[in-house]
């Protein structure tokens, strides 16, 4: 087991993983993965498709359960806690959940229907704070204006940043994103990787795990950075120590050279 899953104190974890495998028939998604994210850290997932990198994700967000290994999760073990009050500690967008969401639901009720749990408002009476707080989260996405819209009418990105609006709305003690920047055109990732920087920046904020496949999409203000290749971690740790052209390489399977301007990462094949 490495060093980043020995800390000696679980209540300075969010996510510790020792020994994890995932199998599905006789696929298997993840294999002998040790892992741990700290209170204040920021986490990067980055690898090709079929890595295994949603399956972590999933297993962060509480919504699966390890074949092999132990799972910690905010000081609770998966499979001895009752993950329906382990998860509303858990803030997590992903495009599967956005495919969920009612198209007729008004934007304002997308992001506070978070509080109960809930996909679609129904009969559940909400508070002026609570109204309130989902205003302000919708305004440090920058789609405040778009409360009265239905959620159908928005674009790619403005269903992107509504989601995440909504994933912070319970004050989430970890925020996990997978591919939030995924099918947004160069001016809506630009916007979306400048507010997850903010947020990431905010040392109020809760930790952040994001998941994507481009290094162009890492906000400035990541702290550390996973690369998964086959369901095994190929290297973790400081984001400047992972963050290599020899790491991406055998990552991805290819002759890549990383280049770096200010805060942000650039990659293409040699």
């Amino acid at each position: 087991m490495s060093e980043l899953t020995q800390p000696n104190d679980l209540d300075d974890l969010v996510v510790r993983m020792a020994g994890v495998g995932v199998r599905r028939g006789n696929n298997h998604l993840l294999a002998g993965l040790d892992w741990a994210v700290e209170l204040d850290e920021r986490w990067v997932v980055l690898g090709p498709n079929g890595a295994g990198k949603t399956t972590l994700l999933r297993l962060a967000a509480a919504e699966l359960h390890p074949t092999t290994g132990t799972v910690h999760l905010l000081g609770e073990q998966l499979g001895r806690v009752d993950i329906f009050e382990l998860r509303p500690r858990i803030g997590f967008t992903s495009a599967a959940l956005a495919g969920r969401v009612p198209g007729e639901e008004l934007v304002r009720d997308v992001v506070v229907s978070a509080g109960y749990a809930v996909l679609g408002r129904w009969r559940e009476s909400y508070d002026h704070v609570d109204l309130d707080r989902a205003e302000e989260l919708l305004g440090a996405l920058g789609v405040q204006h778009l409360a009265e819209r239905t959620f159908g009418t928005l674009s790619e990105g403005e269903r992107k940043r509504t989601l995440i609006a909504r994933s912070l709305m319970t004050d989430p003690e970890m925020l996990l994103l997978d591919e939030p920047a995924a099918g947004l055109d160069l001016g809506g990732r630009e916007d979306l990787v400048a507010r997850l920087s903010a947020l990431a920046l905010d040392p109020d904020a809760p930790a952040m795990v994001l998941v994507t496949h481009h290094v162009e999409e890492i906000p400035p203000g990541f702290t550390h950075a996973l690369l998964l290749r086959e369901g095994q971690v190929v290297v973790a740790g400081l984001v400047d120590d992972v963050l290599t052209s020899e790491n991406l390489s055998k990552t991805f399977d290819q002759d890549l050279l990383l280049e770096r301007s200010g805060d942000r990462y650039f990659a293409r094949r040699r």
